[in-house]
C-alpha cells in the first residue's frame, strides 16, 4: 500500500509501498467521482501536476485534515494506485475493504451536500443539510458500501468542508436511507449476516462499470477474485458466488470448536470472570515487557493447579480485545484434556487460525489453495498436522498480517501432540517480529526443556508472584462470601467464620476457594460453623474428603459409576448420552432435572452446563485417576471401558434404523440436515463414535482370548451384520464420517492376529473396503448407504450380501460391467491435483508416494 504524506510546507508526496505490518496511522478519502478528466492521477502525483484539476480540492481536505488529526499520511483512490498496471489494480480493489478498514479515520466528502455553517468546530446543525444528505449520491454508489462499512470511525463533511457528524452521531439516518442494520454500522463482523442480507444492501446502488457491482463485494464477503472487465454482471456475480460458497465450506471445516464459545463456558461454569482476580497481572513487569517490548516474542504463565492461570488468560484477552490506537489481531486456544475435540495440537492451529481468518478474511486464502483439492479431510486426515503447520507458517509470513497476539491456554492438557505444538510455537515465536505468543501451563519440567529454546522468552511463574496472587484470591474470596451472604442469609459470626477459614487455609489457590463454596451452599446455614473444619487445605486433602463423602452416601454405588464413566469417555457427554452407558440410569434417562441433582451428589466433582457434563477442573480428573482409582474402578479401569463399549453397541442397536431422520429422499443432502426434535439420536451420539475405542482400551486390561464378544455370533458380528448401514448413516447424520472412517480401520488392527476371530476378521476387513470406497458419498448424502453404495459394491461383498434386502427394488438393471466380483487392489484413490499427472515416484521403502502435475503441485 502507498500513501500520500503531508509534508512540513502543507504539500503532499506519493510515498513507495509499505509493506501491510509496516503501515503507519492513516486517513483515508471517501468520495464519488466526477469527470474522470477531472480527478488526480497517479500520473499526476509522480509528475507533480494535477493541482489545477477539480479533484485536487478533494486530495488537499484530506491532507489538511488528516493534520488536524495528528496524522501525517493519508490514501485517496484516484491517485494512490497505477491504474494502468493491470496486477496492481486488481491486488488494490481485492485490498480496498481492509485498507478501509486499516485507516485510522475515513473522511467522506460529499460534494452534494452543502451547509452555510459557521466553522465553530462543532457539529453542524442537521435541519439545513439533512434532505440533502439524504438524497446524496453517496448513498447510491457501490464502492461506497464498503468505506461506509469497514472503517471503525467515519466523519461526514459538506461541500464546504465542514464536518457533519461521524458515523455514530448519523446512525440513525444512514440505517433509514441504506437499510443496513444497526450492528453492522456499529462494526459487528458482517460474517455475522446472511449471503443474501449482505447481498440486499447493494440492490439500490449502481458503478459506472457493470462488473464493480460484483468486484465491490469482495470485501464484504471477505473473498479474492481475478477481475475480469468485460465479462458482464451476470458472469462476475456467478463467480463471485462461487467464491462465497467455497470460502463458507472452507471455513465450516476448519471451525472444530469456536474459542470464544469455550471462554464463555469456562467463564460461566468457573463462577464469572471476576476484575479483581486478574487486574494485578497489568502492572507486573514481566507482563509489560512481553506485550511493549519488541525484542520479547514469547510469555509463558506458569503455576500449579488451581491457581487461576485460565482464568488469568481470560482477563488478559479482555484486556487486549479492548480497542487501542494500533489495531491487532487476537486469537488464542483454550486446551482441555477431557474433551478429545481440544486436546491435541492440530485441534490448537486450527482453533487459532479460525479466529485470525474471522478477524483479517483475507488470510484464508492461504488455507484456500489446499482446501479447494483437499476438503474438509486437509484438517483431519493423518497429515492434518503438517498441512495445517505449513499453512500456519505461511501465514505468520504473510506481509499483510497486523501485529498479532497468539494466546494458548493449558499447554499440559494437549495430550496428544504436545511435544509438535512446543516445537513449532518455540520455533515461531522467533520467527515473526510482529506476531506475539502467551501460553500457559503447570510446572511440568518437559514443557520448560521444550519452551526453554525459545529466544526472546519471559517466564512468569505465580508462586514467584504471591504477594500479587493472594491479593487477587483475597479478593476472590470476599466476593464469593458476599454471594454465600446474599444467597444463604448468613449473620454476622457465621460470616467472619467462613471468611476467615478460607483466608487461612486458600493457599492462594483459586480452585480450593470456589469448592469449598460450592460446597457450603449445600449446608444449612445453622450447621456452617460446625461444618467448616470439615474442609482441609489443599486440594488433594479437599479431595480426598469429597471422595469420603461420596462413599458414605447413600448413592455411593451410582456416584462412583458415573464419576469413571466420565473420567475415560473421549469428550465431554451430555445427561442424555451419560444414561445410555450407565445402567443405573436407564429410569430416569427422560427425568433431565433428576440427572442434574444426581451429578449434583458426585461431590463438586463434576459440574452441567448446557446439559454437557465436566470436569470442574484437570486437577478433579487426576486425582480421580491417580488417587481415587481404586474406588471408582473396582474391577480396573479396563472393565469400566467394556461397560461403556457394551452399553454403546445395546443403545445403538435399540435406536439405529434405515432413515433415522425420516428425510425420504436418497439424495437428501446433508447441507439441509435439521435435527428433528426430539432427535432419535440424542443419547447414542456418542456411542456412534467411540464404541470401538471403548472396545480397544478394554483389551489393554485383559486378556485378548478371553474376549467372546469378538468371536462370530458375538456382540461385534452380530451388530455389524445386523446395524453396520444403519450406524454408516448415523455417522453421516452426526457429520462424523471420517472418525467413523478411523473407528472401522481401529477395530480390523485390533482384531487381525487373532486365531479364533478369522470370520470377523473377514467381516470387518469387508467393512473397512466398503466406508473406504463410498464415504463421500454417504458423507455427502446419509442415505446413499442404501443405494450407490450397495448396487456399486463386489457381488461377494459381505456388507452387501447382508444388507442386500435394503437395495432399492426400483433398480431392475444393475451394473455389471462396472461392479468387479471383489474389492480391488485400489485401497485408496489420491486426489489433489486439479490438472494431469505427468510423474509418479515411490520411496525405496514404499511408505511414501510423490506425484507432479501439470497444475504446478
Amino acid at each position: 500500500m502507498r500513501l500520500l504524506q503531508v509534508l512540513q510546507n502543507g504539500d503532499f508526496r506519493l510515498t513507495e509501498k509499505f509493506l501491510d505490518h509496516a503501515i503507519p496511522r492513516y486517513a483515508i478519502l471517501s468520495h464519488t467521482w466526477g469527470d474522470e478528466s477531472e480527478e488526480v492521477t497517479f500520473d499526476d502525483m509522480v509528475e507533480g501536476s494535477g493541482r489545477d484539476k477539480a479533484g485536487y480540492k478533494k486530495i488537499e481536505f484530506c491532507g489538511q485534515q488528516a493534520a488536524k488529526d495528528g496524522l501525517q499520511y493519508f490514501w485517496v483512490d484516484s491517485c494512490c494506485i497505477k491504474k494502468l498496471d493491470v496486477v496492481e489494480l486488481s491486488e488494490s480493489l481485492n485490498s480496498m475493504f481492509r485498507w478501509y478498514h486499516g485507516a485510522t479515520r475515513c473522511y467522506v466528502y460529499l460534494s452534494d451536500v452543502s451547509s452555510t455553517s459557521s466553522d465553530t468546530g462543532v457539529e453542524c446543525d442537521l435541519q439545513p443539510w439533512k434532505s440533502d444528505f439524504r438524497k446524496s449520491k453517496w448513498f447510491t454508489r457501490g464502492w461506497t458500501l464498503q468505506e461506509l462499512l469497514a472503517p471503525r470511525v467515519v466523519d461526514f463533511f459538506s461541500l464546504e468542508r465542514k464536518r457533519l457528524g461521524n458515523k455514530s452521531s448519523l446512525e440513525q439516518q444512514i440505517r433509514e436511507i441504506t437499510g443496513i442494520p444497526t450492528l453492522a454500522l456499529q462494526g459487528a463482523h458482517l460474517s455475522q449476516f446472511s449471503v443474501n442480507d449482505r447481498l440486499s444492501w447493494i440492490e439500490r446502488r449502481q458503478t459506472k462499470l457493470e462488473e464493480d457491482l460484483a468486484y465491490s463485494l469482495l470485501g464484504i464477503f471477505g473473498v479474492n477474485l481475478p477481475l475480469r472487465y468485460g465479462e458482464g454482471r451476470v458472469t462476475a456475480f456467478q463467480r463471485l458466488e462461487r467464491e462465497i460458497d467455497k470460502l463458507e465450506k472452507c471455513v465450516q471445516d476448519l471451525r472444530l470448536t469456536d474459542p470464544r464459545d469455550d471462554k464463555r463456558r469456562i467463564e460461566d461454569t468457573k463462577g464469572g470472570l471476576l476484575e479483581g482476580s486478574y487486574r494485578w497481572i497489568l502492572e507486573n513487569g514481566d507482563f509489560n515487557q512481553w506485550r511493549n517490548n519488541q525484542e520479547s516474542q514469547l510469555l509463558w504463565i506458569k503455576g500449579d493447579p488451581g491457581k487461576g492461570k485460565t482464568m488469568l488468560l481470560c482477563g488478559i484477552i479482555d484486556e487486549l480485545k479492548k480497542p487501542t490506537v494500533e489495531t491487532h489481531l487476537l486469537s488464542f486456544f483454550y486446551c482441555q484434556a477431557t474433551d478429545s475435540r481440544i486436546n491435541n495440537a492440530t485441534a490448537v492451529l486450527r482453533g487459532l487460525l479460525y479466529l485470525l481468518i474471522d478477524q483479517q478474511p483475507s488470510l484464508v486464502s492461504h488455507i484456500r489453495k489446499r482446501h479447494d483439492l483437499a476438503g474438509r479431510s486437509l484438517f483431519e486426515d493423518a497429515n492434518a498436522w503438517v498441512a495445517l503447520s505449513d499453512i500456519f507458517t505461511s501465514i505468520l509470513q504473510d506481509p499483510g498480517l497486523k501485529n498479532t497476539f497468539l494466546i494458548v491456554d493449558a499447554l499440559d492438557e494437549c495430550t496428544v501432540g504436545l511435544p509438535k505444538l512446543l516445537d513449532f510455537i518455540t520455533e515461531k515465536s522467533s520467527a515473526s517480529p510482529h506476531v506475539k505468543w502467551l501460553v500457559s501451563s503447570r510446572n511440568w519440567p518437559p514443557i520448560e526443556e521444550q519452551l526453554d529454546k525459545a529466544r526472546n522468552k519471559v517466564k512468569l511463574r505465580l508462586e514467584l508472584n504471591a504477594e500479587s496472587v493472594s491479593a487477587a484470591v483475597t479478593n476472590y474470596i470476599q466476593q464469593k462470601v458476599h454471594h454465600l451472604v446474599q444467597e444463604k442469609k448468613y449473620d454476622n459470626k457465621t460470616r467472619d467464620a467462613v471468611l476467615d477459614h478460607l483466608l487461612s487455609n486458600a493457599n492462594n489457590t483459586f480452585l480450593w476457594v470456589a469448592l469449598v463454596c460450592q460446597n457450603l451452599r449445600n449446608i444449612p446455614r445453622g450447621r456452617v460453623r460446625a461444618r467448616l473444619s470439615s474442609f482441609p487445605s489443599g486440594l488433594d486433602s479437599l479431595y480426598e474428603r469429597m471422595m469420603t463423602q461420596i462413599s458414605e452416601s447413600e448413592d455411593s454405588e451410582l456416584c462412583k459409576k458415573i464419576l469413571a464413566s466420565v473420567a475415560i469417555v473421549y469428550e465431554p457427554i451430555t445427561l442424555t448420552e451419560l444414561t445410555s452407558l450407565v445402567e443405573m440410569l436407564d429410569d430416569i434417562s427422560d427425568d433431565i432435572e433428576s440427572l442434574q441433582e444426581i451429578i449434583g451428589l458426585c461431590g463438586s466433582f463434576l459440574t452441567v452446563r448446557n446439559s454437557t457434563i465436566y470436569f470442574v477442573h484437570q486437577s478433579a480428573k487426576d486425582y480421580l485417576l491417580a488417587k481415587a482409582s481404586a474406588k471408582i474402578f473396582p474391577f480396573g479401569m479396563g472393565e469400566a471401558h467394556h461397560e461403556i463399549f457394551s452399553r454403546s453397541l445395546e443403545a445403538m442397536s435399540r435406536t439405529l434404523r434405515r432413515d433415522i431422520y425420516d428425510l425420504g429422499s436418497l439424495g437428501y443432502p446433508i447441507e439441509s440436515v435439521k435435527q428433528p426434535d426430539p432427535d432419535p439420536l440424542t443419547a447414542s451420539r456418542y456411542s456412534c463414535v467411540y464404541w470401538v475405542d471403548h472396545l480397544c482400551d478394554w483389551n489393554s486390561d485383559r486378556d485378548a482370548d478371553q474376549k467372546a464378544e469378538l468371536l462370530e455370533g458375538g456382540e461385534v458380528d452380530v451388530f455389524l451384520k445386523e446395524k453396520y448401514l444403519y450406524w454408516l448413516e448415523a455417522l453421516s447424520l452426526c457429520r462424523s464420517m471420517p472418525k467413523g472412517v478411523l473407528a472401522i480401520g481401529k477395530l480390523e488392527a485390533f482384531i487381525r492376529g487373532r486365531s479364533d476371530a478369522s470370520a470377523l476378521l473377514e467381516l470387518v476387513y469387508d467393512a473397512r473396503r466398503f466406508i473406504m470406497y463410498h464415504k463421500q458419498a454417504i458423507a455427502t448424502s446419509p442415505l446413499q448407504a442404501y443405494s450407490s453404495a450397495l448396487i456399486f459394491s463386489p457381488t461377494s461383498s459381505l456388507i452387501r450380501h447382508n444388507f442386500r434386502g435394503e437395495e432399492p427394488q426400483w433398480v431392475t438393471i444393475k451394473p455389471k460391467k462396472v461392479v468387479a466380483e471383489k474389492w480391488s487392489a485400489c485401497l485408496q484413490t489420491l486426489e489433489g491435483h486439479s490438472r494431469g499427472v505427468m510423474s509418479v515416484a515411490f520411496s525405496h521403502d514404499s511408505s511414501r508416494l510423490a506425484s507432479a502435475s501439470y497444475d504446478n503441485t
